[in-house]
C-alpha cells in the first residue's frame, strides 16, 4: 500500500491505467442502472425485448409448442401481454400490412389477415387509464375519454356535431356530416317518405356511418341498424360506435361481397358515405341491390345527389336506379329516396351499364370472401317470400318461421324447436347461473355460432343487441336471422374478427370445437388457443364468456381460460336439455400493463 504515498512521477503508469478502467466501468454500470430504473429508456428496452420474445412465437415450431403446452395445462403462467402500442390492434385491418396492397377498388382497405403462425401469441392490454365503460343507455350520449383517447374525430368533426371532449368524457350530440343539428330532425324528414314506425321496417344497414349516431337514433323507432365503416384516417369511428353500445362493424365495400345474405336489409342508408355507386359498371349499386329486401328503401344523402360539379355522377346514379326499376320516392335537397320493386327488376332490358341477371349457379347468399359479381340478383334465385309488404311486421316476425328456414332439412320444425330450446336455456342462464343478462352491465353481445338466432331471440326483451355470427363453413342460415328481424355476419373463426379490442360485454358460443373443425371431420383447421386469445381481444375487462360443449372440450377450454387470465367455473346444463354438455362461465379479469411493459 506504500506506493500510494509516492510522488506522482514515481507511480506505476500501467497500474494507474488499470485502475482508471475499473473505475470507469464501475461508474458506467451505476449510470446504466439509474437510466434503466428511473427513465423511460428501461421501459422501452424491456418492451422491445418482450416484443422480440413475442415475435419469436412466430417461429412455427416454438409457437406450436407453446399452443400445445397451453392446451395441456402445462404452461403454468398466463400468456404474455402484447406491447403497449397494440391496445387498438386488429390483425386483419393492420394499416402497416395493408398499405402495401393495391388501391384499386379499395382492396387495401378490406380484410387481409396474417397467417396464424405470423401472429404473436399475446393478450391485448387495455390503454392506460381504462375504465369499465359507461352503461347503456347513458353510453349513447357519453363515454370515457381515457378508454379511447383519440381526439382526431372530435377535432375534425366537432363542428358537425359528431362528438366533442367534455371533462373526462367524449359526448355525442347526435350530429353527422349531413345532419350537423342532430339525427332526429333528419330522421323526421325521412319519416315523411318512409314508414319508419309501426314495425314495417326492422333491419337497416348504415354505410360509412361515422360514429353511428344515425343508427343509434333509429333504435328508439324499433329499427335495428348495423353500421359499418372501414378503419380509416379518422381512426376508431367504429370503436366509438361500439363503446356507445350501437351495433357496428369494421368493413369496406371494395372487391368482395359484404358478408351478409341476399335480401337482408329492409332499409339501406348512405349519408355522405362517398361510395362510387356507378363506378365499375355500377358494381357497388348492384351489391347494395343484392342486400336490399324487395320492397325495401334506399336512401343516399350527400354527393352526388344534386351536388355542385357532380351532374354526370348524379345523372348516372339515377340511370342505374331506373335500369333496376327502382321507384323514385323523393329528392329532398341533397337526399334521394328510392323503393326497390317487390318482384324481379325489369332486367333483362337494354341499359347503358350492360346489367344482366345472375345465372342460376350463383348463390346470392354466398358472401364470405366472394368476389363482387356484375350481375343482378333475381328474387326467384332464393326460395322464400321476402318483400317488405309480405314479411310479418316486427315483432311478429321474430317468432314466425320464415320460408328461408328450409335451407335446412325439416327447417320449419327445427326453427320452432330451436326457439323453444333457447327460451329455456336463457331462463336457466339468468335464474340458475345468475348471469348478468338483462342488467345494465351487458349491452353488446355476440353469439359466435348463431344457427337460427335462437339465443338472440330469447334476449329480445333485454336492453342488448346481439351480433349473430354464422360460421362461413356451416349451413348459410344467416338469411333466417335477418328474416326474424335480427342482425349478424358470416365469419370463419380460424381468422380474427373485424372489430376493435374490448368491444363486447358478453360472448356466447355453443359447440366451440365445431368452429375449428373441418365440416364432417375430426380434423382441426386451427386451434382453440388462438380462438380464445381472439375472444379475449374482443371482450371487455370484467366481461362474460359462456361456452357450451362436451365435458372433454370444456376441460380443455378451462385450461386455456386460465392461460388467458379468465376466472372460470364449470356448470351442469339445464335439466331439460339432452346430451352430455357442460357449460363454462368465465369472467375476463381487469388486468393492466405493469410499468415494465
Amino acid at each position: 500500500m506504500g506506493h500510494l504515498n509516492l510522488p506522482a512521477s514515481k507511480r506505476n503508469p500501467r497500474q494507474w491505467k488499470l485502475l482508471d478502467i475499473i473505475t470507469a466501468i464501475f461508474f458506467g454500470l451505476v449510470l446504466l442502472f439509474f437510466l434503466l430504473v428511473f427513465t423511460p429508456l428501461g421501459d422501452s428496452m424491456a418492451a422491445s425485448g418482450r416484443q422480440a420474445l413475442l415475435l419469436s412465437t412466430s417461429d412455427p415450431r416454438q409457437r406450436h409448442r407453446l399452443v400445445s403446452l397451453v392446451e395441456l395445462g402445462h404452461h403454468h403462467k398466463p400468456i404474455e401481454a402484447c406491447p403497449a402500442n397494440s391496445v387498438d390492434h386488429m390483425p386483419c385491418e393492420d394499416p402497416r400490412r395493408n398499405s402495401q396492397l393495391s388501391r384499386e377498388m379499395n382492396l387495401y382497405r378490406e380484410r387481409h389477415c396474417p397467417l396464424p403462425d405470423e401472429m404473436p401469441l399475446c393478450l391485448i392490454p387495455p390503454p392506460p387509464g381504462y375504465k369499465i365503460p359507461v352503461q347503456w343507455p347513458e353510453s349513447l350520449h357519453k363515454i370515457w375519454h381515457s378508454n379511447m383517447p383519440h381526439n382526431k374525430i372530435a377535432d375534425r368533426k366537432g363542428h358537425q356535431g359528431w362528438m366533442k371532449e367534455q371533462g373526462p368524457h367524449f359526448i355525442f350530440p347526435g350530429g353527422g356530416t349531413m345532419f350537423p343539428d342532430g339525427a332526429a330532425p333528419y330522421i323526421e324528414k325521412l319519416g315523411q317518405y318512409i314508414p319508419l314506425t309501426g314495425g314495417t321496417l326492422r333491419t337497416a344497414l348504415d354505410m360509412g356511418c361515422g360514429v353511428a349516431s344515425f343508427g343509434g337514433s333509429l333504435l328508439s323507432e324499433g329499427i335495428l341498424a348495423l353500421s359499418f365503416a372501414p378503419r380509416d384516417s379518422h381512426k376508431a369511428q367504429i370503436q366509438f360506435a361500439l363503446e356507445r353500445g350501437i351495433p357496428a362493424f369494421v368493413l369496406m365495400l371494395g372487391t368482395r361481397r359484404l358478408p351478409f345474405p341476399a335480401f337482408a336489409f329492409d332499409f339501406i342508408h348512405c349519408s355522405r358515405c362517398l361510395i362510387p355507386f356507378t363506378a365499375y359498371n355500377a358494381t357497388y349499386f348492384i351489391e347494395v341491390d343484392r342486400l336490399l329486401r324487395p320492397g325495401g328503401y334506399l336512401v343516399i344523402s350527400g354527393p352526388p345527389v344534386q351536388w355542385p360539379k357532380q351532374d354526370k355522377e348524379w345523372a348516372d346514379l339515377q340511370a342505374v336506379a331506373r335500369a333496376l326499376c327502382y321507384e323514385l320516392i323523393a329528392v329532398d335537397g341533397n337526399t334521394v329516396i328510392w323503393k326497390k320493386p317487390d318482384g324481379d327488376s325489369c332486367l333483362p332490358n337494354q341499359n347503358e351499364f350492360g346489367l344482366e341477371s345472375c345465372d342460376e349457379s350463383n348463390d346470392p347468399s354466398n358472401a364470405w370472401y366472394f368476389k363482387l359479381r356484375r350481375c343482378v340478383t333475381s328474387t326467384s334465385s332464393v326460395n322464400g317470400e321476402y318483400p317488405v309488404r309480405i314479411i310479418p311486421k316486427w315483432p311478429d316476425r321474430l317468432t314466425r318461421a320464415p320460408s328461408r328456414a328450409c335451407v335446412m332439412k325439416n327447417g320449419i320444425d327445427l326453427f320452432q324447436a330451436d326457439t323453444r330450446r333457447w327460451t329455456r336455456r336463457v331462463a336457466y342462464y339468468k335464474n340458475t347461473l345468475n348471469l348478468k343478462l338483462g342488467s345494465p352491465a351487458v349491452r353488446n353481445v355476440m353469439d359466435m355460432n348463431a344457427f337460427f338466432g335462437g339465443f338472440a331471440a330469447a334476449l329480445v326483451s333485454d336492453p342488448v343487441w346481439v351480433m349473430n355470427v354464422v360460421p362461413a363453413r356451416k349451413p348459410l342460415t344467416l338469411g333466417v336471422i335477418y328474416d326474424r328481424g335480427l342482425i349478424g355476419v358470416y365469419h370463419d373463426w380460424c381468422e380474427p374478427f373485424s372489430t376493435y379490442p374490448r368491444t363486447y360485454d358478453f360472448i356466447h358460443v355453443a359447440g366451440i370445437e365445431s368452429l375449428i373443425k373441418l365440416p364432417g371431420s375430426s380434423k382441426s383447421r386451427c386451434n382453440l388457443v388462438d380462438l380464445m386469445v381472439e375472444m379475449d381481444r374482443m371482450l371487455r375487462p370484467e366481461g362474460t364468456v359462456v361456452i357450451r360443449d362436451s365435458p372433454e372440450v370444456i376441460d380443455k377450454v378451462a385450461r386455456i381460460a386460465h392461460a388467458v387470465r379468465w376466472t372460470a367455473t364449470i356448470n351442469d346444463k339445464e335439466p331439460e336439455s339432452h346430451g352430455r354438455e357442460k357449460i363454462l362461465v368465465a369472467t375476463k379479469t381487469f388486468w393492466k400493463l405493469t410499468s415494465s411493459h
